[in-house]
């Protein structure tokens, strides 16, 4: 019973289904199958019960079906129903379906005769069916009756459209042989969403009801009222057979002696009945699949291949193996070290484009912002010039001294180098946050291992503060050896002489003030160039606007672009100073102000000149290149503090020499000693912090990691890796399975062309008559064709090839 290729068929849809149906992946993939329409009493459920063989489906008056029911058969030896709902139980009392059906519509419909277009799956084995999958749908009806709610027409309309709407649906519009034909409502739904006709079977029922001396015909050989698919009569048991118990078996051969019995179908009986009905449904189940795989293939390739990558990874462990846990620890803590490397040393993989980390954080401490807090600490002048004066005072006692004393520059130098030891210290402390924060991020991979990730950032933490303490005495060890001994005779060091030569230098140019670009070519060497938005003047001609902006010993000019054609404007360094500027609450951007400390104005007619950057570390490199440039940081109350503090004190001339020159040469040492520290920190950093830490995880750790914990408890896995790691394995499986699937059907089947196009606009037409939810028509007989209208030759077989 059957083509064998075409049974072969179903199977496989149904693989697929079951593949994806316990991962709820179903509706995303839209299976192809067949939904059957038609309005009440039409015989759409004994069309079905036909197919099975069997008494299963709910009967009665009025909407019976008020779920979808999804329906797969299965050609097999014994015979049996199963529900998705129920999966494993065998029902094979199709009394207990029945009742199932209605008791599982009920619980999700309730008893007010609603519907739901959550589907019941019901899959049934037996020798007797074809491999079908059919939708069962709610009969159309257009008036409530009792406690129908009173817009069932519409919620029954809408749930039929969300399944035959869709490409891959087949639609099997089922119309009784005693009624109008051309205002069927099936048909009339399956031309809005099929206008081709591509997805469209016409099912006659009732054959057997017509009255005496009308028939059929001209509809079944598709002359009258054509469809591109044709039509298919069927004879279903009444309702009196029903009663009496007759048998599916018996009312099959009732039908095909009817046909092969009646004169005006005996010529097309092999067209005809339920067998052949099934038999076209495979052929075009057939040509829908095919026509739908290729898109199935590209969705299950793209999440196979978004999935590949971390199922990998999961198969490198198998919690039940000794010795595959030993391998997998391996593997991690030599993954771990590998990546700790890479984000310190650099590189091209795995590159953060969000933020600087790793080895790119630590060199920015190194030599942004490690010189950032060295400038920071020399900036107040007027207190450096006052210990001077002091320290001058107090070697010379009560006598009035003559000479400067060299005394009082080493007593200067000394408290000036201890100032270091606060940036020094500051920077370790930087860098080891951030040693902690790339192992934290390295062992992110080992998340699924939470005891093995938890001791690994234990270990190499207290690593880390172990080598800190270490750090940090060599550190001050460095500072100590620069204040033990002052070498004055330093080839770097401007000596007595140069100083006091300087120091007149100074006082000739404060006399004479800033010359803008008729300064000597050493004095524009340009420190920085980057953009910048500036903000406040941007707000008053409509918004921010940024610039290229460059700044020299000088100077800070900006430009239209980074070609530096096309100047905007050059300002003056002398006499500004730099503040920060509260973050606004409207912008992203962090702001830094530059003003004139005489209350002139900066820029035209702006006392402030509000810089905009993208981050606090852009402000703090900005900041740190303005102080080497001269222009510090604004400390109004000290200052205020500091002027309370002059008016009580005053210099001779003579002090005031001395005190430039003390000034100039602690000024001259300390660019030496800046200049070495800033060599030698990050060096000590270097040797003694981040490479012992890198030698350590990777010759030391995973010793460390045996002699704390068990294998087995660094090893275990965490209750939702486990439960991930299974789902991900598990729908790495069904993929693989489905696209094997897919080229099972593609090897094992061939395509069957569709029959040519009719002119079905007798559907359109009566559409435009006769809207849908218009009240039904008074039956009238489908009878032959009148002699008026002329008689057209006969198509190509419905479902067959031409």
């Amino acid at each position: 019973m059957g083509n064998r290729e075409m049974e072969e068929l179903i199977p496989l849809v149904n693989r697929l289904q079951d593949a994806f149906s316990s991962l709820g992946q179903s509706c995303l993939l839209e299976l192809p199958q067949i939904a059957v329409v038609g309005g009440q009493s039409a015989g759409k459920s004994s069309v079905l019960e036909n197919f099975v063989g069997r008494d299963f489906l709910p009967r009665g008056s009025g909407i019976v079906t008020r779920r979808p029911l999804v329906l797969q058969l299965v050609t097999s030896k014994a015979e049996y129903a199963e529900f998705l709902h129920c999966k494993g139980r065998k029902i094979t009392d199709f009394d207990e379906v029945r009742h199932e059906i209605e008791a599982e519509t009920d619980r999700v419909t309730g008893m007010n005769k609603g519907i739901s277009s959550i589907p019941i799956n019901l899959r049934v084995y037996s020798p007797h069916v074809l491999n079908l999958t059919l939708i069962d749908l709610p009969g159309i009806t257009k008036v409530p009756v009792g406690d129908q709610p009173p817009d069932i027409e519409y919620q029954i309309r809408e749930m039929i459209m969300q399944f035959i709407t869709r490409e891959n649906c087949l639609i099997l519009a089922v119309t009784p042989a005693n009624t109008d034909l051309a205002n069927s409502d099936a048909l009339k739904l399956a031309k809005e969403v099929d206008p081709q006709g591509l997805r469209t079977i016409g099912v006659i029922t009732k054959l057997d009801l017509m009255d005496e001396g009308t028939d059929a015909r001209d509809i079944l050989e598709n002359k009258l009222l054509p469809l591109r698919r044709g039509y298919i009569g069927v004879v279903n048991r009444s309702q009196k057979d029903i009663d009496g118990k007759k048998d599916i078996k018996a009312a099959t051969l009732a039908e095909r002696k009817f046909f092969l019995s009646h004169p005006a179908y005996r010529h097309i009986a092999d067209r005809m009945g339920t067998p052949h009905l099934q038999k076209v449904l495979n052929q075009q189940l057939t040509n829908h699949i095919r026509d739908t795989l290729p898109n199935f293939r590209n969705k299950l390739q793209g999440q196979l291949l978004s999935i590949e990558h971390e199922v990998e990874a999961y198969k490198n462990f198998r919690p039940e193996d000794p010795t595959r846990k030993t391998k997998a620890l391996l593997q991690m803590v030599q993954q771990f070290a590998v990546d700790f490397e890479k984000r310190i040393e650099g590189s091209g993989d795995q590159v953060d484009t969000l933020e600087l980390s790793g080895g790119a954080k630590i060199n920015r401490i190194f030599h942004e912002r490690f010189p950032f807090e060295i400038v920071k600490m020399e900036f107040n002048e007027k207190e450096l010039r006052r210990e001077i004066s002091y320290a001058i005072k107090n070697i010379h006692g009560i006598r009035t001294g003559l000479f400067t004393p060299d005394m009082a520059f080493e007593a200067i130098v000394k408290k000036q180098i201890v100032k270091l030891k606060g940036p020094s210290l500051k920077s370790v402390d930087l860098v080891i946050q951030e040693l902690i924060n790339t192992v934290k991020k390295c062992t992110k991979k080992l998340a699924n291992f939470p005891r093995l990730c938890e001791e690994t950032e234990r270990i190499v933490a207290n690593h880390i503060r172990e080598r800190e303490g270490k750090t940090k005495d060599q550190v001050l060890l460095l500072i100590d050896i620069q204040v033990s001994y002052i070498n004055t005779n330093h080839e770097d060091f401007i000596g007595f002489a140069n100083a006091q030569q300087r120091s007149s230098q100074v006082h000739k140019k404060n006399t004479i003030g800033n010359q803008g670009t008729n300064l000597p070519p050493s004095r524009q060497i340009v420190i920085r160039k980057g953009w910048l938005t500036i903000s406040n003047i941007g707000i008053m001609k409509g918004g921010s606007k940024g610039y290229w902006f460059v700044l020299t010993a000088e100077s800070l000019s900006w430009y239209k672009d980074d070609e530096e054609k096309e100047k905007k404007y050059m300002l003056p360094l002398d006499n500004l100073k730099v503040r920060d500027v509260e973050k606004s609450f409207m912008s992203s951007k962090h702001i830094f102000a530059l003003f004139n400390t005489e209350q002139r104005n900066v820029y035209k007619d702006y006392r402030f000149l509000e810089l905009a950057c993208d981050s606090q570390e852009d402000v703090d490199s900005w900041k740190a290149s303005l102080l080497r440039a001269g222009v510090y940081p604004d400390k109004s109350l000290t200052e205020n503090d500091e002027n309370g503090q002059a008016e009580n004190f005053s210099m001779d001339p003579q002090l005031e020499r001395q005190v430039e020159t003390i000034r100039n040469l602690v000024d001259s040492y300390m660019s030496i000693i800046n200049k070495c520290i800033r060599d030698l920190i990050p060096k000590t950093i270097m040797h003694l912090m981040i490479n012992n830490v890198k030698d350590f995880i990777n010759s030391e750790l995973l010793a460390q990691l045996y002699s704390s914990e068990d294998q087995n408890t660094l090893m275990e896995e965490s209750a939702e890796q486990a439960q991930r790691r299974d789902e991900m394995l598990r729908m790495y499986q069904a993929l693989k399975e489905a696209l094997v699937v897919i080229g099972d059907i593609n090897t094992s089947t061939t395509f069957t062309p569709a029959p040519p196009p009719v002119d079905d606009s007798w559907i359109q037409h009566s559409r435009s008559s006769d809207s849908f939810g218009a009240p039904p028509q008074v039956p009238s007989r489908p009878t032959r064709a009148p002699p008026s209208v002329p008689r057209r030759p006969p198509p190509a077989v419905p479902g067959r090839p031409s």
